[in-house]
């Protein structure tokens, strides 16, 4: 028969789990609308890091939405239309692995939009976003930074590991042969829609377990009430800390 861990017996990780398990259980009593954004470079560790997340949440109130190029229908659509049928209802967390901020870096990089697009989206999302915390979604906006030499061996692992085949894109070349026009699209985007509703929490995420786990206290911190919040440590500030303009001349994020 195997044995139970107690509270004391967890390590660092599995608390932080147990906490969201416990925020979780609140939010389903309550109602709370929970929506957690991850942006960043590819193979910055945002699948990685969501499956610590969602590992031991519940499968009925949780979804991780990663949605396809959208279709010739779609593309015909207001810009945030397909992004809304996805949004949490009450007692529910939906997490977007990449999501209409799409539109502030990939697109644009890879010509997928216009510039005129692309800046009715910076000009507009914030907006949006503040609509939706007015009705009472709880938005959380994480933005997963990587060194390029970092990325450059994480893409090489995609290739030769027949494990993570599934993880390459034809994007990935443009990775890092872009790095440049992708720092400067990210620049933009953090400094534009970084606002006091909906801001921006950056990660260094080149140490991807010391990452994940001070995301997932940040996100205990910024979902679970006070009671469950103080049984996990704080997030490191080394990994994890809210984004300021500075950040993007002073080292925190890759140039």
């Amino acid at each position: 028969m195997s044995k139970t861990k107690s509270d004391g017996d967890l390590n660092d990780l599995e608390q932080a789990q147990l906490a969201l398990v416990h925020a979780q259980q609140r939010a389903m009593e309550s109602g709370q609308k929970v929506l957690i954004i991850f942006e960043g470079r590819d193979a910055a560790g945002k699948d990685g890091t969501i499956r610590r997340l969602v590992e031991h949440l519940s499968v009925r109130a949780t979804r991780v939405i990663a949605l396809p190029k959208p279709s010739d229908r779609e593309r015909g659509q207001w810009y945030f239309q397909r992004y809304v049928r996805h949004l949490p209802a009450g007692g529910e967390i939906v997490i977007f692995n990449r999501s209409w901020y799409n539109r502030g870096g990939v697109e644009p990089v890879m010509g997928f939009c216009t510039p005129e697009e692309h800046e009715t989206f910076l000009r507009d999302v914030t907006t949006f976003e503040g609509m939706l915390v007015e009705s009472g979604v709880c938005l959380i906006k994480l933005w997963l930074d990587v060194s390029r030499k970092e990325q450059a061996k994480r893409l090489k692992e995609r290739h030769t590991d027949p494990l993570k085949v599934l993880k390459s894109s034809p994007l990935d070349d443009a990775a890092q042969d872009r790095w440049d026009a992708y720092s400067q699209a990210r620049d933009e985007m953090l400094r534009r829609t970084h606002a006091p509703r909906s801001p921006w929490v950056c990660v260094r995420n080149d140490d991807k377990e010391a990452g994940r786990l001070s995301v997932l206290r940040h996100l205990v911190n910024a979902i679970a009430p006070k009671d469950i919040a103080k049984t996990v440590k704080n997030p490191d500030p080394e990994f994890v800390f809210p984004f300021e303009i500075e950040a993007l001349t002073d080292g925190r994020l890759e140039r």
